[in-house]
């Protein structure tokens, strides 16, 4: 699952502005065969005078945490690859906005990870492609 906290402050992001951020991240993991459901897009407003960068107030700044579980990615190219590709993603959503954006990934072991009490399948399985498919979890 790709979990994406975005931190901003209030009146950042209009409701159609957070929905479609969150359709171009989903679009962007979809688009590596991942469940439309594994992608979790989690909008925080934090008030203006609790949010700084460098030690003063920042009312035009937005912090971005990416949680990795269901994909890793090993390979260093892979990795500026998928760094400059979530640049890009952001772009119209932040900087071409005028606004100061900052973002990392973390990667989760995927085997610390369930979803509606099922362990998520292997990567490339039947049981991963008919998770696609319908869109939710199911035993296998």
């Amino acid at each position: 699952m790709p979990l994406w906290h975005v931190y901003h402050p209030p009146g950042t992001y209009t409701p159609q502005q957070k929905k479609q951020l969150a359709d171009d991240i989903t679009g962007f993991y979809t688009g590596f065969g991942l469940p439309p459901f594994y992608v979790m897009t989690l909008f925080h407003e934090v008030a203006a005078d609790s949010f700084y960068v460098g030690g003063e107030p920042a009312p035009d700044a937005v912090r971005i945490v990416v949680e990795h579980i269901a994909r890793h990615m090993d390979d260093p190219d892979q990795r500026r690859r998928t760094r400059e590709r979530l640049s890009a993603l952001l772009a119209p959503h932040t900087k071409d906005r005028g606004l100061y954006c900052e973002f990392h990934i973390d990667e989760t072991p995927r085997d610390l990870w369930m979803i509606d009490g099922f362990a998520p399948p292997p990567t490339g399985s039947e049981a991963e492609e008919r998770w696609v498919k319908e869109n939710r979890p199911s035993a296998y």
